[in-house]
């Protein structure tokens, strides 16, 4: 007989992970320290496997159990650095979050010098859907250059794409949504997760970076949410996320669809997403 998929085992240090008891690196440094037992056995190895449905784990002497799964949304600000803790002493996104809250992680992150939308969450299975390449869920980024930014710029941004450090560069789209007198304020849309990929792009025409600001992923926007603030998401939010992930494995294409830049350079308007966050001036 094939065995459920309930059954299945998995390493000690994934287990505590998904119950949401600590990330996966620090569960490890648990066991290791001789912290863990499993059925009341220590245990070192993290790879141990574990029947979550059956197996009891306990840390320090306490009985580890499922945790409520929460998700949360940051508007991060500038200065903060996306880990849980950092060796340089630097202050960390958790300065944000209330205290009293269950373990959860960031889900992707913001560079140090980035702002705007990042989700936590303590369910690591729903963490790697919304990161994984498969599901495609666009970032929206509203991005303040220095100078006034050419006509062409967005099409050259979302045109045959770069090379930098090895990498291709290219936005899924970008458009213009203002000019100044002395800097630009730009929309890019990212399909994928490539490190400082909006800085480095536009870096390679000698333009630069003011302020860079994450206001969508997928159908969720940061909408009204202060600076340095957090809130849980909405049961409709987490259900837009999770249909929007289940139509991009099917193959489907969002009916959200954030602006699209034409061959031409013009924005296609029939696909255009409004979003509601205020650009900061």
């Amino acid at each position: 007989m094939t065995p459920t998929n309930s059954l299945r085992q998995i390493g000690l240090a994934r287990a505590l992970s998904k119950l949401g008891y600590c990330s996966r690196s620090q569960a490890s440094n648990l066991i290791r320290a001789g912290r863990v037992r499993l059925n009341g056995a220590l245990r070192r190895d993290p790879a141990t496997p574990v029947h979550l449905e059956k197996d009891r784990i306990a840390v320090d002497g306490a009985a580890v159990t499922a945790e409520t799964k929460v998700y949360l949304m940051l508007n991060k600000r500038r200065g903060l650095v996306t880990t849980v803790a950092d060796e340089q002493g630097r202050e960390t996104v958790y300065a944000s979050l209330a205290e009293g809250l269950p373990w959860v992680a960031p889900v992707g992150r913001l560079d140090k010098a980035s702002e705007g939308l990042l989700l936590f969450t303590n369910d690591s299975e729903w963490s790697a859907r919304v990161l994984a390449p498969q599901t495609h869920l666009d970032k929206t980024y509203h991005v303040q250059v220095k100078g006034i930014a050419e006509s062409a710029l967005p099409e050259r941004m979302a045109g045959r794409g770069m090379t930098g450090g090895g990498d291709s560069l290219r936005a899924k789209a970008a458009r213009i949504l203002r000019r100044g007198q002395r800097n630009t304020w730009l929309e890019v849309v990212l399909d994928e997760g490539k490190n400082r990929q909006i800085r480095r792009m536009l870096a390679q025409f000698g333009i630069e970076v003011q302020r860079l600001v994450r206001v969508a992923i997928g159908p969720l926007e940061l909408g009204k949410l202060s600076q340095g603030a957090f809130r849980r998401l909405t049961s409709e939010e987490k259900l837009g996320l999770d249909g929007a992930m289940a139509s991009a494995v099917a193959g489907l294409r969002s009916p959200r669809s954030p602006v699209e830049t034409c061959p031409t350079g013009r924005v296609n308007r029939t696909a255009r997403r409004v979003t509601k966050t205020k650009i900061i001036s």
